[in-house]
């Protein structure tokens, strides 16, 4: 099992738009970053733990726990050109973009960024690192257990 860092701008999807969806649960669309789409594609797998994180909002941070309920498929938004994700590169036959299926767990309090900021524990969390914009990093196991106790 690994465990996950994924951001989520609230006014696309928040941690309550998770909550009031069929099933609790959301295709994680519209990355268009390789690193991020790479982790998606080769190393998420069903039963992966998920830091659900708020960003590009008034108070960043982590909002909830989800966890990743299906293997990654092709992003359906790459082959739309009415969706800002579209990508004329993309074919059925050889996809670009892919995501994976997230579930909610729980939400949770907010734990800001200025609070994970705060933690000597947390220091090597990838999110803290200068110049880091990835939408999806991986954490720690114990960077995991640590914040689901500070939750």
């Amino acid at each position: 099992m690994r465990y996950w860092l994924m951001k989520s701008e609230p006014s696309d999807v928040s941690i309550d738009d998770l909550a009031a969806m069929p099933e609790q649960s959301v295709a994680w669309y519209g990355v268009r970053n390789y690193q991020a789409r790479n982790f998606m594609r080769d190393q998420m797998q069903p039963g992966d733990k998920v830091l659900f994180y708020h960003s590009s909002c008034a108070e960043p941070g982590i909002a909830g726990l989800a966890e990743v309920s299906t293997p990654a498929y092709p992003d359906a938004t790459q082959f739309d050109p009415e969706n800002k994700y579209f990508d004329a590169k993309a074919t059925a036959e050889t996809p670009r973009w892919f995501n994976v299926d997230v579930k909610l767990v729980k939400k949770t309090r907010l734990m800001p960024l200025s609070e994970i900021r705060g933690y000597p524990e947390l220091a090597g969390m990838r999110i803290l690192q200068k110049g880091n914009r990835l939408s999806i990093t991986p954490v720690d196991p114990a960077e995991y257990r640590f914040i689901v106790k500070h939750l």
